[in-house]
């Protein structure tokens, strides 16, 4: 069984084993402003501190450093998932995050920045679960019932990979927000939650008694911030990118994250 460690440390290793160029002096951006956007629902990328309500995460504090990089004066905003890349490719903001996949069709859409991190899907159950351990038995029962957000990389990996690949099949139920499957899945109301390595190790850590993650990965992702088509932040974003994969502040920011961060606390 992955443990949240295993978890982790594949993260880790995925991000920092991208391909790395030369260190390179970064742009001064003489302290433009940019209205950055992301859900504040996507443990521990992304999410309200339970004791004051701030945002915050690995990509809050990845995308503050970026702008310190580059002298950057950032705006945050909030803005539910099935809206974020519609409104980003309109315009209404700069750049969104949200461990938004690098897919083709969402290439068609929005920019990407390079990858800054890469992960892969992994089955989230209750941590009493015992009636299956991997895809193949969950599949046969068909009195088990899977959590999603339609339209994500996650839905899409229980469809594809869990189930029949019908997106109507009746055992997937749709939640508006990631975090409400959780919810779900913790109240029984669903058996199996679809997510990648970085939100799996997030809510393993905050509830070890309640989740644990069984079978192997199904797949992996590479994350990346998205873009108006045509903007200039594409450019020097990815070199700062690349500045702290190279200076170590990624995979600090993993250690903070994945292994540190207790809500709470």
């Amino acid at each position: 069984m992955p443990t949240l460690r295993t978890l982790a440390i594949a993260l880790a290793f995925g991000a920092a084993g991208l391909v790395q160029a030369g260190a390179a002096e970064l742009p001064d951006l003489g302290g433009r402003s940019v209205q950055a956007v992301t859900e504040n629902a996507y443990t521990p990328l992304n999410f309200a501190d339970p004791e004051t309500g701030e945002g915050i995460g690995w990509e809050y504090d990845a995308f503050n450093e970026i702008a310190k990089r580059l002298n950057l004066s950032v705006e945050w905003n909030l803005s539910s998932w099935d809206t974020m890349i519609q409104a980003v490719r309109e315009g209404q903001f700069d750049i969104g995050m949200d461990g938004i996949t690098i897919t083709d069709e969402r290439k068609t859409q929005v920019d990407f920045s390079e990858p800054y991190m890469v992960s892969e899907q992994f089955m989230l159950v209750r941590a009493d679960e015992d009636r299956f351990a991997d895809a193949e038995t969950f599949a046969t029962d068909d009195s088990l019932l899977v959590g999603a957000q339609a339209g994500t990389t996650n839905f899409y990996t229980a469809v594809y990979d869990v189930l029949d690949g019908k997106e109507d099949n009746p055992r997937i139920k749709l939640f508006e927000t990631f975090g409400a499957s959780v919810q779900a899945l913790n109240s029984g109301d669903v058996d199996l939650v679809l997510m990648d390595a970085t939100s799996a190790a997030g809510y393993i850590g905050a509830s070890p008694d309640s989740f644990k993650v069984v079978g192997g990965p199904l797949g992996s992702e590479e994350f990346g911030f998205i873009f108006t088509p045509g903007s200039d932040l594409v450019e020097p974003i990815n070199a700062a990118i690349q500045s702290m994969k190279d200076d170590g502040t990624i995979d600090a920011l993993n250690q903070k994250w994945f292994f540190e961060y207790q809500a709470g606390q």
